[in-house]
């Protein structure tokens, strides 16, 4: 068994998109990233790559690298699951965390479970949580979310 940890976090800007867990979420400011700035799949991907001890996400997708720019995350999941069970391991648990003041994110979990199941990590073996932070620091002051992830691999 390997246990991995993600960290992601993404400050708002205006004229993008909010794309969390795949999903388009309503909202007047997107995340700024090089890709589509999906924090939550950005965390989860940086949690299967840490389980393996390959590095992180920025490794594996720099932001200096062209193709990556407005790339779907999903495409950065698809690989981290192709890489961990090319090296024999099968997610068995995910457990994230969203921490954002606004939009709200609870309304949206069942969707993005749905949507990472299609990618290849199944709903029953994956937690999503959405919390605040109370007004303190810059997720409390609405300027951006930030997500946290722990994943555990199992051997096939």
């Amino acid at each position: 068994m390997r246990i991995g940890f993600g960290y992601d976090s993404h400050r708002f800007v205006r004229g993008r998109r909010l794309i969390l867990g795949g999903i388009e979420i309503p909202s007047e400011k997107g995340l700024l990233g090089h890709s589509d700035g999906d924090a939550l799949i950005h965390a989860i991907v940086d949690s299967i790559i840490g389980a393996l001890g390959l590095g992180d996400i920025g490794k594996h997708f720099p932001d200096s690298e062209e193709r990556w720019r407005n790339a779907s995350s999903i495409s950065f999941l698809r690989y981290a699951l192709e890489l961990a069970s090319e090296k024999g391991f099968k997610v068995s648990w995910i457990d994230a965390t969203v921490l954002a003041e606004a939009p709200r994110i609870a309304p949206h979990v069942d969707a993005m479970k749905e949507k990472l199941s299609e990618a290849g990590v199944l709903a029953d073996i994956l937690n999503i949580k959405a919390k605040t932070n109370e007004g303190m620091g810059f997720i409390g002051r609405g300027e951006g979310i930030a997500v946290y992830a722990v994943c555990i691999l199992r051997e096939k």
